[in-house]
């Protein structure tokens, strides 16, 4: 089994759980372990893959709890940084009952992960490499560290992974630094997920197909573009096709995407008999309803930490 490394942001989602109360007027929160790579690290671990995190938490409780969470799902943290400067990141949310978030980012440790922090990782050890982080192309050392990972990673011939993660509440003044780092990554990765509203960005087209065009005609990744309730558009080798979502009553769609790609990334660890590059259509389809499946079981529970603790690839068997 290939050990999957992923690299990105590690925080601390305090969700204001007072009803249409901004977060001047919240007196309640509630603490949840956050972070894309985090979420896909646990998602991975919970269907029994190999994996481990690279991130900067702060030397508090809190960057502590990250750890603690991530190695109950048994992720290697040994790379997982703690920073008596910084302070854990925080990010602050209200939802307000017009749909609206009132949002606030206490940025911190997880910004100043360096290149220096990463020096003791051995991509010959990982077979694939994930870059999942909201943050990593905000202005900080982690944008370099980010980058330059993304480099080695594909010097060393790792097979890499990529999901943009876009964040309207954090990107939604600098969209244009957002979209050219987005192509960086899109063009050099071997597999990439985004939702529908994400390609349409990043491509500036007006529907999925058009988007997909263009994702072929800039990069020879196999991608997926997750359509909601219309299922998953797959693409590779200049061919699309849709696979069906999982009909499920949902309560909670937090992690659903990190799910479905944790589940893309523990089976193309687990391939045994070929290599990732030796997969025909049929194998990615069948990967992407598995995946499907991971994202579903996700949305069935309150939280996506919580969520993943019923992930295990008996999900695979219905």
């Amino acid at each position: 089994m290939k050990k999957i490394l992923c690299i990105g942001e590690a925080l601390i989602d305090m969700i204001c759980t007072d009803r249409n109360k901004s977060l001047s007027d919240g007196v309640n929160f509630l603490k949840k372990a956050g972070g894309a790579p985090m979420n896909v690290a646990a998602a991975v671990a919970a269907l029994g893959g190999d994996v481990m995190v690279a991130a900067k938490v702060g030397a508090d409780p809190f960057g502590q709890h990250l750890i603690d969470v991530l190695n109950s799902f048994q992720v290697d943290t040994t790379h997982i940084i703690r920073d008596k400067e910084h302070f854990t990141t925080f990010a602050f949310v209200s939802l307000m009952e017009n749909g609206e978030r009132d949002f606030y980012f206490n940025r911190g440790a997880d910004g100043m992960l360096s290149t220096n922090d990463l020096a003791g990782i051995d991509l010959q050890a990982c077979g694939i490499a994930h870059f999942g982080s909201a943050t990593g192309f905000l202005p900080g050392p982690l944008q370099q560290t980010y980058t330059e990972l993304l480099d080695k990673s594909k010097s060393a011939g790792r097979f890499i992974s990529f999901d943009p993660n876009y964040r309207h509440l954090l990107f939604g003044h600098q969209q244009e630094e957002f979209i050219r780092r987005t192509w960086t990554f899109i063009k050099a990765c071997d597999f990439f997920k985004v939702s529908d509203e994400e390609a349409l960005l990043i491509t500036g087209k007006t529907s999925v197909e058009a988007a997909a065009e263009e994702f072929f005609n800039q990069s020879s990744a196999v991608f997926a573009i997750t359509l909601g309730k219309e299922g998953t558009m797959l693409g590779i080798s200049n061919t699309i096709s849709i696979i069906p979502s999982i009909p499920i009553n949902a309560v909670d769609t937090t992690g659903a995407g990190d799910a479905f790609v944790g589940a893309v990334l523990y089976q193309l660890s687990a391939l045994e008999h070929m290599s990732i590059g030796e997969l025909q259509q049929s194998d990615w389809q069948e990967i992407i309803h598995q995946a499907n499946k991971a994202g579903a079981r996700t949305c069935e529970y309150l939280g996506a930490m919580e969520a993943f603790k019923n992930l295990s690839t008996d999900i695979f068997k219905s």
